[in-house]
């Protein structure tokens, strides 16, 4: 019989740049924390401040293997998002969508577990469709280099609505798009995190292709709480929901605004487009706004000054 009322939430990868910040926002609302990380890409550093805590507990556990708790709501949040990480091992990047998918959809189904899905707006590869809603389907490249992460995360959807549909499971998936914020990886490769340590180092920007591509930046504030409107809404919504900030800028105008706020002697410089590599990324949140009543608050000149602020802060630790 259970002596408490406070819910038990399991988060995968919760040592990471999203799930640290999950893990406060759960402990805050009173809930108890198993935070589970292999430390792939996440580290202790990310959670250190929360390991006083009574009702926090963290393991070191890979979710391509089965875990046995018992819990109520399960956040699952473990793969490496940056291509830097997830092109690194990609066969690893795949087994963990789609084993650890497995592994934790086994585990609520067994314990009656809601379960949220860390997807991603990668599920839509270089879209045709501008900007993207959940009904398209997307193009994507089955076999290129950057398929370790995009595939696995299509089929980590796909295992999530068979679960659904054969088992019952209470399913949540959310699309991510692009996010950034303090604990970023310094080396993890993606655009804010990458220009922001460059031009902090006093090193030449590096810009992928002319800078013309675009993107849509949401503050990890924001999306923490699209999160948990999306979890506590009723079981008849499972998602996909998209969960980004609509305001689309170019690679080129986002190195600009770093330059601008850090200051120094950096200049930008371009580089060979990646492969595979997105020409335009913007999420349509309006199923976000009618069923969770959600939509980003931070813009981009004020979640940047956060962002400079504590990777200043990281760089002088070092």
């Amino acid at each position: 019989m259970r002596i408490s009322n406070r819910k038990r939430i399991l988060i995968t990868g919760g040592a990471g740049f999203l799930g640290s910040h999950l893990s406060e926002r759960m402990l805050a609302e009173g809930n108890d924390v198993l935070c589970v990380d292999n430390f792939y890409s996440g580290t202790k550093d990310n959670v250190a401040h929360l390991m006083g805590n009574p009702h926090f507990e963290l393991m070191r556990h890979d979710v391509t293997f089965p875990l046995y708790v018992e819990v109520d709501e399960i956040y699952n949040l473990a793969c490496p998002a940056s291509p830097i990480h997830y092109q690194w091992d990609p066969v690893q990047t795949t087994k963990t969508s789609v084993h650890g998918a497995i592994n934790m959809l086994g585990l609520a189904k067994r314990t009656k577990a809601k379960i949220f899905q860390a997807s991603t707006s990668e599920v839509y590869g270089d879209p045709e469709v501008h900007p993207q809603p959940e009904s398209y389907w997307g193009k994507v490249n089955p076999i290129g280099i950057r398929s370790c992460y995009d595939e696995g995360k299509r089929c980590a959807e796909t295992l999530f609505f068979d679960y659904h549909r054969q088992h019952q499971v209470k399913i949540k998936v959310a699309r991510i798009f692009n996010t950034y914020g303090p604990r970023m990886h310094p080396n993890d490769g993606r655009v804010v995190s990458n220009f922001i340590v460059q031009a902090l180092r006093g090193e030449d920007i590096t810009i992928y292709g002319d800078g013309s591509q675009t993107r849509s930046f949401c503050f990890y504030e924001d999306l923490i709480e699209g999160f948990v409107r999306l979890m506590a809404s009723g079981d008849d919504v499972t998602g996909p929901i998209n969960l980004g900030n609509p305001n689309e800028f170019t690679i080129r105008e986002l190195a600009e605004a770093v330059l601008r706020k850090v200051g120094g002697k950096s200049k930008l410089i371009c580089l060979p487009l990646p492969s595979d590599d997105p020409k335009q990324r913007q999420p349509n949140i309006e199923q976000a706004k009618a069923v969770l009543g959600w939509q980003p608050q931070v813009q981009l000149e004020e979640g940047l000054d956060k962002t400079i602020d504590y990777f200043r802060r990281f760089l002088q630790q070092q």
